[in-house]
């Protein structure tokens, strides 16, 4: 599977080590389709966006997804890995630790409207001297940002070791219809138990946790090419209009608009 090549102060990711680029990238670039980027870490903050394809980043703390609508806000000092699903162009605008236009401290996807697209795409495109109108686009870009709002598109990973294992089966397996008491029954763990560690680990009900994964699988098969009742099949919907219906609440389009809108 493509790696992309090393960069910055570099250390053994073999090793358990974590690769250092002290300044976050401001640019673009192709990822072939399955192309990842080991764990690495900014001394600076860094917006990611998709311009065609979807891209994933994970944390010790779970994995965000974002299409052609999303960005990914990036804080200084996460650790994070990149996985590009579909032929995926990647635009980065690294930001001083000055400039947070969200005030996060963690990772997030953040909606991208019309004119913060295209913001986006003319300040990675042009040079990278800061010429006067460099730096008016950059000043409109922050304060594009500034109105963004988060999106609810975070997978949070379980650290108890009880929720970690149901959580995994649905991982492997988003279309597994069992419930949260079925699967907590196989390993002896109750229901009220894994209830209450969805709440405090998760931030949310193993309904919406589970929802949140088949969203993220649903939109990796769509970037492969997969059709959209292959998509609902796989991911677990019980008919391709129900798939379509939360699709279409999650993102603001249809899975097939969402080709059309944004190519992969």
């Amino acid at each position: 599977m493509p790696t992309t090549p090393p960069q910055g102060d570099e250390r053994d990711a073999h090793a358990g080590r974590v690769r250092h680029t002290p300044r976050a990238a401001t640019g673009h670039r192709p990822l072939p389709a399955g192309t990842e980027v080991d764990a690495h870490r900014h001394d600076e903050h860094q917006i990611v966006y998709a311009g065609r394809g979807v891209l994933s980043v994970t944390t010790d703390a779970g994995s965000w997804i974002a299409p052609g609508n999303r960005a990914l806000w990036i804080p200084a000092g996460t650790v994070h890995e990149h996985r590009a699903y579909g032929d995926t162009e990647i635009h980065l605008v690294g930001l001083p630790l000055e400039d947070n236009p969200l005030s996060l401290d963690r990772p997030a996807v953040i909606g991208v409207g019309p004119l913060l697209r295209e913001l986006i795409l003319a300040y990675t495109e042009g040079p990278a001297d800061p010429t006067a109108e460099r730096l008016r686009l950059r000043a409109v870009l922050l304060d594009r940002l500034r109105r963004s709002d988060e999106q609810p598109l975070h997978v949070p990973t379980a650290r108890d070791p009880r929720l970690a294992a149901v959580c995994a089966v649905l991982r492997d397996d988003p279309a597994d219809p069992r419930t949260l008491a079925q699967l907590g029954a196989e390993s002896g763990v109750s229901d009220r138990t894994l209830t209450r560690l969805c709440r405090a680990e998760l931030g949310m009900s193993f309904p919406q946790w589970r929802t949140q994964v088949r969203l993220h699988h649903a939109l990796r098969m769509l970037a492969e090419g997969a059709s959209v009742s292959t998509v609902a099949r796989h991911c677990g919907w019980a008919s391709s209009s129900a798939f379509i219906d939360v699709f279409r609440r999650a993102f603001g389009h249809t899975p097939g608009a969402h080709r059309t809108r944004f190519p992969l």
